[in-house]
């Protein structure tokens, strides 16, 4: 599943898509009719980003950051990325990349004295979630951030590893999302008992106003 990003004052008039983190030290590109495909050597040589310059021609993407395609966006990034001759196929994630958690489970990590590993439910979907934060806890309402997300840093969420346990996104702080008018406290922000798993953080935040 890939993901957008459009930057248009920071990059320019690019649609960068990606589906993974690549290995930097081993990348190679190939570059065609204003696409540009980078491969990476570490995983099979595949095609792990997708650059679509002067995307602007074709469409104008709707925000700034982490973007939303529509069902037609796709199909045209398709389509420009076949007439560039390249046979691969685009998939967009469009559910929300920041959502409301419940902390379903919650042990502590036989590898570490200070990390939990929880299961968390977002909605239809219970993720494996390594956390390092003092207060989670089971049975607490959290915020996620879904493998896909940005962070406002510009840290893009992938699934990893910590100490040999897998871990498929991240439990935030609202210092971390950039929200500490809201709550500025520190460990990872504990939400109301009201909000319902998979809930958007676009919804959270309007209920705090």
């Amino acid at each position: 599943m890939w993901i957008a990003f459009y930057n248009e004052q920071g990059v320019g008039d690019v649609l960068m898509l990606t589906r993974g983190k690549a290995n930097e030290n081993h990348l190679s590109t190939e570059s065609n009719n204003g696409v540009t495909i980078v491969r990476d050597s570490t995983q099979d040589n595949q095609v792990m980003s997708i650059n679509l310059f002067n995307i602007s021609e074709i469409f104008k993407p709707n925000g700034h950051g982490n973007v939303d395609l529509t069902e037609e966006q796709v199909s045209q990034v398709n389509d420009k990325i076949k007439e560039a001759g390249f046979d691969i196929e685009v998939e967009v994630d469009s559910k929300p990349k920041f959502v409301v958690g419940y902390v379903e489970s919650c042990k502590k990590h036989e590898d570490s004295d200070h990390l939990s590993v929880t299961q968390t439910n977002i909605g239809g979907e219970v993720l494996q979630i390594v956390c390092g934060a003092d207060n989670i806890a089971e049975d607490m309402n959290v915020l996620v951030a879904r493998p896909g997300a940005m962070m406002p840093n510009g840290m893009i969420i992938w699934p990893g590893e910590l100490r040999g346990v897998e871990s498929f996104g991240m439990i935030c702080s609202t210092r971390e999302l950039g929200l500490s008018d809201i709550e500025d406290l520190p460990g990872i922000w504990e939400l109301k008992d009201s909000f319902e798993p998979g809930m958007s953080l676009e919804e959270v935040v309007a209920s705090y106003k």
